[in-house]
């Protein structure tokens, strides 16, 4: 232990060290806040820029309509987003492809389900509205033509039997009517409405766009499980609608494999990914809003989509585009 002088000049030397050292941090900390202050907030603002793209602490709605048959897609890739995101809502709407280009066109909506591509005439909408778009696939479906699980006669039909039966002007009113060999049983026919892309695919791919009959044998919904009661609800009921609500239904409907020149093939995953159910197969969109993906929730919500859709396709009911494809698709959200 130190004692006298010697106690009293370590005492001095310390506290000259210590000045000095507290001196030197001060300088530090003035430097800090000028420089690295500066280095921090920059840092600070990338990360918060970049939380946003990833969806991070995000909050808003992203309001979504159109195709009743991209429907369940969207609300499967709504519902898992808002797990990871609880304070962004993303309303979907069911109106129909068209419904949803009009409202999409309209600066409405920021992103439109659609089963069909874009018209020409949609698109001059959307463009004298100054609405720019992002066109993406999301998924495969193949439109599935259904009769009622009572039918016991009916094993396939051909593209010319089903446009003998749908095309406008049809004067077919029997099962016999279609073929000679099946009973006198009165058609009764279900489709979706003129709004639906399911609609317009079916009269481009079966009618050659001459357009479906409007009598007293057909009835139109745009709501797919009021066909699927139609259908089921009748002997001779015969309709058409996407492949996923034939599987939620499969129960109480009876799916008609066609014969489109090769054969007759039964809509399934690997028939509609490979495009082999001709001429029914075809692919899902959304539309997105260029100035909408500015949102960050709306871009974050987009990226979700494209990222997870392939795996929740077929929980759906719907065939998932190869991952390829997926890639393509999110390249063009950056």
């Amino acid at each position: 232990m130190l004692k006298g002088k010697g106690r009293k000049g370590f005492v001095m030397l310390f506290m000259v060290a210590l000045l000095m050292f507290t001196a030197a941090c001060g300088s530090n900390a003035n430097n800090g806040t000028t420089n690295e202050g500066t280095t921090n907030s920059e840092t600070n603002g990338a990360a918060g820029e970049n939380n946003a793209a990833n969806g991070e602490k995000l909050s808003g709605e992203v309001k979504v309509d159109g195709s009743s048959t991209v429907f369940p897609l969207t609300e499967a890739a709504a519902e898992e987003f808002n797990a990871e995101h609880p304070d962004v809502r993303v309303p979907v709407g069911v109106s129909g492809t068209g419904g949803g280009f009009k409202q999409f066109c309209a600066g409405e909506i920021a992103i439109a389900d659609a089963s069909r591509p874009i018209k020409d005439e949609e698109a001059t909408v959307c463009k004298d509205a100054a609405i720019e778009y992002t066109e993406l696939k999301v998924a495969f479906d193949g439109l599935s033509v259904v009769v009622s699980k009572d039918n016991d006669f009916i094993d396939n039909l051909t593209v010319e039997e089903l446009n003998k039966i749908f095309i406008t002007g049809s004067t077919v009113k029997t099962w016999k009517d279609v073929r000679a060999a099946w009973p006198a049983e009165e058609i009764k026919m279900f489709s979706p409405g003129a709004d639906s892309g399911t609609y317009d695919y079916f009269n481009e791919a079966i009618l050659d766009k001459k357009g479906i009959r409007n009598d007293a044998a057909i009835s139109f919904s745009e709501d797919d499980n009021t066909l699927v009661q139609g259908v089921s609800g009748n002997k001779g009921g015969i309709g058409y609608f996407g492949f996923a609500y034939f599987e939620e239904n499969q129960d109480k409907l009876k799916l008609v494999p066609i014969d489109g020149g090769k054969g007759a093939i039964t809509p399934s995953n690997d028939t509609i990914k490979d495009g082999s159910y001709a001429p029914l197969s075809r692919p899902l969109y959304i539309y997105v809003s260029k100035k909408e993906l500015e949102r960050p929730e709306v871009k974050a919500f987009t990226q979700f989509y494209i990222k997870n859709i392939g795996s929740m396709a077929s929980e759906v009911g719907y065939v998932a585009l190869p991952d390829d494809q997926y890639a393509t698709e999110a390249a063009k959200v950056e």
